[in-house]
């Protein structure tokens, strides 16, 4: 499934205990987002939070940052068993640079 919000285009890559929710999600997006490689959303208290992680060879990425870091923060920072979805950005073509 893709999604389109703010000029960019996510693919939704995990629904865990059906945590997507399309209008939730448009609604909790920001722009800070932009920059994120995944989104993590995670509901507590029927509030959607959202978290943005880059790929693991990204230069920005960091321990904390870092996708592979995903099952960390899920375990630490959401509260147990809770829904949560994942989607990754679609890496925008690059155009060619011909003459």
């Amino acid at each position: 499934m893709l999604i389109h919000v703010s000029g960019k285009t996510y693919e939704l890559v995990q629904d865990h205990k059906n945590g997507w929710n399309p209008e939730a999600f448009r609604d909790r997006y920001s722009d800070v987002l932009d920059r994120y490689d995944y989104i993590i959303g995670d509901w507590g208290y029927n509030q959607l939070r959202l978290k943005g992680f880059f790929r693991d060879n990204h230069p920005k990425a960091s321990k904390d940052t870092a996708i592979s870091g995903i099952v960390d923060y899920i375990n630490e920072y959401c509260n147990f068993g809770c829904a949560y979805f994942v989607l990754e950005k679609n890496r925008e073509p690059r155009p060619n640079g011909g003459s």
